[in-house]
This record gives C-alpha cells, sequence and structure tokens, in this order.
C-alpha cells in the first residue's frame, strides 16, 4: 500500500480534513456531546470541551504518521465541521482498511455521511492502494448499514456478541467492498 496519511478531500458539499485545535468547540457542540449520536459508539458523550480539546491533542500528535487517517467532516455551507471519519484499523499484509465515522444528530438523513463515506473509499482505493474496505455496525442500528450499502459496499454478515459499545455487548453486521468490485462500479 502507498500510505499517505491524512490527506484534504473535497466533496461537492464537504471537506474531509485534519482537525485543527480550534474546532475543540465544533467538535463537542457538533456531535461528541450528544448522547443520541454515542449510542452506538465505544466511547462516551464528552462532558466538557476539555475533553475535546485532549482529544484533538491526540489527533494532531498522530497526523504525523502516514499510516493515520482520520478526518473532521467540515460541511462547506457552515463552515465548522460536523462529525468525523476514518480508519479505526489498517492491515498492511491484506491491504485492508476499517472505517468508522460519527456525525451530529443535526445532519442525519442529509446524505451528508454517505457522501463523506464515498470519498474516504474513493480515496483507500485510487490513492492508498487498498484491496478492501470495511466497516460494521450494531445490528440496533440500521441506518448505519444503509450508509455503507449506498456507497457500494456488501453485507457480509452479522458476527453474533462480536461488539462492545455504549449498548454493552452487541451483535455486528459486516460490510466490505473489493478492489475489484469498486472499479467496476466505476465504468
Amino acid at each position: 500500500m502507498n500510505h499517505k496519511g491524512t490527506q484534504t478531500i473535497e466533496t461537492e458539499r464537504l471537506i474531509l480534513r485534519k482537525c485543527r485545535p480550534d474546532d475543540a468547540q465544533a467538535l463537542f457542540d457538533n456531535w461528541a456531546s450528544d448522547d443520541n449520536v454515542t449510542k452506538f459508539m465505544t466511547w462516551s458523550a464528552y462532558k466538557s470541551v476539555e475533553e475535546a480539546h485532549r482529544r484533538i491533542a491526540y489527533l494532531l500528535g498522530e497526523y504525523d504518521d502516514d499510516n493515520f487517517y482520520e478526518w473532521f467532516i467540515e460541511l462547506k455551507e457552515i463552515g465548522q465541521p460536523i462529525g468525523s471519519i476514518g480508519a479505526v484499523h489498517v492491515n498492511d499484509d491484506v491491504r485492508l482498511a476499517h472505517i468508522g465515522y460519527c456525525l451530529g444528530r443535526q445532519w442525519w438523513g442529509q446524505g451528508i455521511m454517505p457522501e463523506a463515506l464515498a470519498a474516504v473509499i474513493r480515496f483507500f482505493f485510487e490513492q492508498v492502494g487498498v484491496n478492501r474496505v470495511e466497516a460494521c455496525h450494531d445490528v440496533n442500528n440500521p441506518n448505519s448499514g444503509r450508509v455503507m450499502a449506498k456507497c457500494g459496499m456488501k453485507y457480509e454478515g452479522t458476527l453474533r456478541q462480536s461488539g462492545w459499545n455504549n449498548q454493552g455487548i452487541n451483535d455486528r453486521a459486516f460490510y466490505g467492498i473489493l478492489r475489484e468490485e469498486y472499479f467496476a462500479l466505476k465504468k
């Protein structure tokens, strides 16, 4: 794989970019402090903006690694981040990127996350050279699976009691798309 790290990606409505120190308040206000947003996450809703500052400090320290991929999703219309998307796991041996994402509730149902995920999938296949992009979701959060399907990912199965999030132990539905499938869809 040709690791490039977190590069800026632009779509019609979005700029996927590295976080900045001045993003802490937007991170806190727009998604990280909402229990509804973090319901199916492995991290709890932030209780203070200081937690957002700590997260950003961590991310800023990781961006020098070309094998690290974490984007803030900036909505061009408002000029601030409204969510995040990234590779929560990369496996060079099988050329795989496992994607995770989170979006502020105010922007649910507007096609924003499929737009961001499609851009990240394109980046991983066309720039990094992965062979497989995958993601999973708690079966009690089917909207996340619909995002994956909209981006050409295929449902591959459910692993029973294989995950943990703020709801406890859960069944996870897995989706994936292979390099050959991605390029076939582009034709």
